[in-house]
């Protein structure tokens, strides 16, 4: 009997332990496919972290002007068996941190080396950022200029120094000049590009000549007033960047412009008896070749900017008829001109300049003769005009739309008596088409 009950005894134990042993192995198997799980999670979130950090890194790379940096290699497959599953694990070491992400390039702060200058708006085309290879740039111009003169025309002997004998004239004339022109730029390589400018100028001359020794006389006063419509002097240029602003030397920009006498000429304009022009003259009348150097130095958070140029005026015979004497040859002079400055930049769209800029054209010469020629004036007489010193003040202001368009709006203002009163510019350059 006792037999009996340790043999259904043993069999109840035995039929108690499988049951917990495949409770046991079903328990197992299920966190084996538990921690496979969670090894394909850690391994996805693994991909998706290197891929983002690979994007950081390129975006990082582009703002800093350096090459992206090569991306971690991620190795694709099937994933690894998880290792079988212990009661006690130890604890994983924490992954390495990333490396380090180079430093953002801070605003305002000039890059270590620069391909290209900045554009300064006062300086017109000279100033302007060289075109990209391949690259047209056609610019719209509006320019205004007034200039007013006032001048005490003596005739007489000077009895004492503050005593004159004669007659006075007085003859004031006003000049109004607006300008719209057409500028296109083209690339022809990385350092070098080409260009035209054909103007069209409305012009407008009056002038008074009063005799002070008759003011009264109303009849004695002359009032000519003439203006003159069509297109100017056409311009061609070619500029050249010389050097790059690395290791603290400038910019250096060869300029070289030549203007091709296409406007109206002011010794063939229709005149009157007496000589006086019927209009007014939209050319000089006269080729000219003007070679100049423009540099550029960025220092942050302004630029420095300089240019000096040379201007050759060509000459020729006009054979022109102003009562008494007639015109045969006409040399113009030639002129020096230099202007300096400083651009500040406002924010990264807007900057202001301000600058100074100075010409001085030496004196016209002129071969004439009289109608009726006189014992003191028998043949022809050659006669200078006094130089002239053309000296202005400079303001301009630059704002960049988008990346292909641009205004730049400048001002002068005459500080010499030769100089015209005021000049204002607005120019509005826009990229059409890139070659590459």
């Amino acid at each position: 009997m006792v037999r009996g009950k340790k043999a259904r005894l043993l069999a109840a134990l035995i039929v108690a332990g499988g049951a917990a042993q495949g409770a046991f192995a079903q328990d197992n198997g299920e966190l084996q496919a538990l921690v496979a799980a969670q090894q394909r999670q850690i391994e996805e979130q693994g991909r998706l972290i290197a891929a983002q950090q690979a994007r950081l890194d390129a975006l990082e790379s582009r703002l800093g002007d350096a090459p992206p940096p090569a991306a971690a290699p991620v190795v694709a497959g099937p994933t690894a068996p998880a290792p079988p599953v212990q009661t006690a694990q130890a604890p994983q070491p924490p992954s390495p941190p990333p490396p380090a992400a180079p430093p953002l390039e801070q605003v305002g702060e000039a890059p270590k080396d620069i391909d290209k200058p900045p554009e300064v708006a006062v300086l017109g085309n000279e100033g302007a950022v060289i075109t990209n290879p391949g690259q047209l740039t056609i610019e719209a111009q509006l320019e205004y200029a007034r200039a007013d003169r006032n001048r005490a025309i003596f005739t007489g002997t000077g009895i004492l120094e503050v005593l004159l004998a004669g007659v006075f004239n007085i003859n004031e004339s006003h000049q109004d000049i607006l300008t719209t022109a057409l500028g296109l730029r083209y690339g022809v390589s990385n350092r070098f590009e080409v260009g035209v400018r054909v103007p069209f100028v409305h012009r407008s001359d009056k002038s008074i000549l009063t005799p002070i020794d008759d003011p009264g006389n109303e009849s004695a006063v002359t009032d000519r007033s003439v203006t003159g419509t069509g297109i100017g002097d056409i311009e061609v240029q070619a500029r050249y960047q010389l050097t790059n602003a690395r290791d603290g030397w400038p910019f250096l920009i060869g300029n070289l412009s030549l203007v091709i006498p296409t406007g109206s000429d002011p010794f063939a304009i229709e005149r009157t008896a007496l000589g006086n022009p019927r209009k007014a003259a939209t050319g000089s009348g006269f080729w000219a070749i003007s070679p100049s150097v423009t540099a550029i130095v960025p220092t942050d958070p302004a630029v420095l900017f300089g240019s000096i140029g040379y201007t050759h005026n060509f000459s020729r015979s006009v054979d022109t008829l102003i009562p008494p004497i007639i015109i045969s040859k006409v040399k113009p002079g030639r002129s020096l001109a230099f202007s300096a400055g400083i651009g500040v930049s406002l924010n990264p769209r807007t900057s202001l300049n301000l600058g100074y800029a100075h010409t001085w054209a030496f004196g016209t010469r002129t071969i004439s003769r009289l109608i009726e020629p006189t014992p003191d004036w028998p043949g022809d007489r050659s006669q200078s005009a006094r130089d002239l010193q053309l000296g202005r003040l400079l303001l301009g202001v630059s704002y960049q739309l988008n990346r292909r368009t641009t205004i730049n709006w400048a001002v002068e203002v005459g500080a010499t008596d030769d100089a015209s009163d005021v000049r204002t510019s607005v120019r509005i350059p826009f990229t059409a088409f890139s070659g590459q």
